[in-house]
């Protein structure tokens, strides 16, 4: 088989034996095109890929300047390739088996202040179809700490409104149940009723809670665009601001209200809890400013 067969034989095994997302398999499926376009000829038999050609690659991405982040995501997708390919017999010899996996730099989130998304979510505020399935949408985003393929994912049936719960759906197929506090059950009760989204929805037929103004499923980019939008229009900065950091917003802002954190790790959906604690390092400032307030001995 050739490189691009056995690519799209990976490709299927990640979907039906590890049950990858499709933003996952689309990642990985990059890196090793990539990685074979660079080799050129030689892709069409694998069984030939050196070690040397693995550290050559490996260090051309570094000089092109591509982040550490995302060379540590290409190391981690070639060795899946190769180790998969070498299970499946298609290679005799694994050329990743010395790769030592390389470590992402987890960078602290920013998450935006609770003043700031007091301001954002309260000035949209208008009736019509797109106000309503955006007040909805960033009520989501930061009331349940949903990672935004999680959000667009949802649909009419995950809704429970009689116990305020969402069934969401996260990485590797794993669900999970999200509370919705009185404001989001608000929002999106007015959403659905006040027949928003079925104006959205126009004449065509899907079960997505969310939806494009032309009636198609809501994506990443889509979800990221609403945010800048009304993050500008609510006078506030926007160039730097995603619907990833509605996640970090939440999960900061209850780890200072107190919140135990395997709380917030089973709200967010983090398999390990060292996933979440890098949240609590946010917290280190209001921490040590109300040691230095309460603590009789603190200052001396």
């Amino acid at each position: 088989m050739t490189g691009n067969e056995i690519l799209r034989a990976y490709l299927v095994w990640l979907t039906v034996e590890r049950g990858r997302r499709p933003a996952t398999k689309e990642a990985y499926e990059r890196d090793i095109r990539n990685f074979l376009d660079w080799l050129g000829i030689r892709a069409d038999d694998i069984s030939k890929v050196k070690a040397a050609d693995i550290d050559r690659f490996i260090s051309q991405l570094r000089i092109s300047g591509l982040a550490e982040s995302s060379v540590a995501r290409v190391s981690a997708s070639l060795r899946g390739f190769f180790s998969f390919a070498l299970g499946e017999h298609y290679i005799l010899n694994d050329p990743t088996a010395n790769l030592k996996p390389l470590r992402r730099k987890r960078s602290l989130p920013k998450p935006i202040s609770e003043a700031d998304m007091a301001i954002l979510l309260d000035s949209i505020d208008g009736d019509a179809p797109m106000d309503r399935r955006d007040s909805a949408l960033l009520e989501l985003l930061y009331g349940t700490g949903c990672r935004v393929s999680e959000a667009i994912g949802i649909r009419l049936g995950d809704l429970d409104f009689s116990e305020s719960l969402i069934k969401v759906t996260g990485k590797g197929a794993k669900q999970r149940l999200v509370p919705m506090g009185k404001t989001l059950v608000g929002v999106i009760g007015r959403y659905l009723q006040s027949g928003a989204r079925q104006t959205l929805l126009h004449e065509k037929t899907s079960d997505r809670l969310f939806l494009s103004a032309r009636g198609s499923d809501l994506t990443r980019q889509g979800v990221d665009l609403i945010v800048r939008k009304r993050a500008m229009a609510a006078g506030l900065p926007s160039a730097h601001l995603s619907a990833h950091v509605f996640r970090h917003s939440c999960a900061t802002h209850m780890l200072e209200h107190g919140a135990d954190i395997r709380v917030v790790q089973e709200l967010l959906g983090h398999a390990s809890i060292a996933t979440t604690q890098a949240y609590t390092a946010l917290t280190d400032s209001s921490l040590r400013r109300e040691y230095l307030e309460a603590h009789p001995r603190a200052n001396g």
